[in-house]
């Protein structure tokens, strides 16, 4: 299936990135890992070298334009990418009276504006050689809004439009589309809430991210993930949502 193939992830040093990396680890591909902390991205490069895998590792932030061109330089010169998986992504929640902009910035510099500057990067040399694969890593929140979510939810419900639309544009030249939502998994993404009283709701006992909930795992994603690539060229699986089964929206 993916044999000699190059796969793409980004925000790859924990979470769902990286246990996708691991589950790609014995599937014959090179598995290109990026993510802003390098000494992570070593010890996991060093987790799928010994699983048989093939990794490549650059320190980078999805939201430096210029770094992500030249990424895609280099890439493009190495042979291009057939899968980019676009995992990067950051929640700061606030309550929109906080006027938090610099926190609503971030937001849209990494989960949006940093996922159209991944494709942007492997785009041109998929649609040269019709064929590869693009799967953007949305959320249950591109479609369900919560409060103190508002830009998190716009920035998520942007990149699934992006993927619908993308998937139009990309169907006649052979590169397939997919938008993976999932709901609470068990990874950093609270810690990024900078609101005390917020981020404790959310993560105490009886939060969504408390020490007792049943939320998702990162490989529970990371199987949703692998069936999507596991498809064959003439198969589409546009949207896949993955929730934990208690989670109600």
């Amino acid at each position: 299936m993916l044999q000699g193939k190059r796969v793409w992830i980004t925000g790859a040093s924990s979470g769902i990135g990286a246990a996708t990396a691991r589950s790609l680890a014995t599937s014959g591909a090179e598995v290109v890992l990026t993510a802003r902390r390098e000494n992570l991205l070593v010890d996991l490069a060093d987790e799928v070298s010994q699983a048989g895998g093939k990794p490549i590792i650059r320190p980078v932030d999805v939201s430096e334009r210029a770094a992500m061109e030249e990424l895609g330089k280099e890439l493009s010169a190495m042979g291009g990418i057939d899968v980019l998986i676009n995992n990067a992504g950051v929640m700061p929640l606030s309550p929109m009276h906080m006027v938090r902009v610099d926190e609503w910035e971030k937001i849209i510099d990494v989960n949006l504006k940093g996922a159209l500057y991944a494709i942007a990067a492997v785009l041109p040399t998929m649609k040269e050689r019709k064929n590869g694969h693009i799967i953007n890593l949305s959320s249950v929140a591109a479609k369900v809004t919560f409060a103190s979510a508002a830009v998190f939810c716009a920035s998520k419900a942007g990149l699934r439009a992006v993927s619908d639309a993308l998937r139009k544009e990309a169907l006649h030249y052979g590169v397939r589309v997919t938008d993976i939502q999932p709901g609470a998994v068990a990874t950093e993404l609270p810690k990024s809430i900078r609101v005390d009283p917020i981020r404790e709701e959310v993560t105490s006992k009886g939060g969504v991210w408390g020490p007792d909930a049943e939320i998702l795992r990162p490989e529970d994603v990371a199987a949703a993930i692998m069936f999507a690539i596991a498809q064959p060229d003439h198969v589409d699986v546009s949207e896949i949502m993955i929730r934990p089964r208690l989670q109600e929206h």
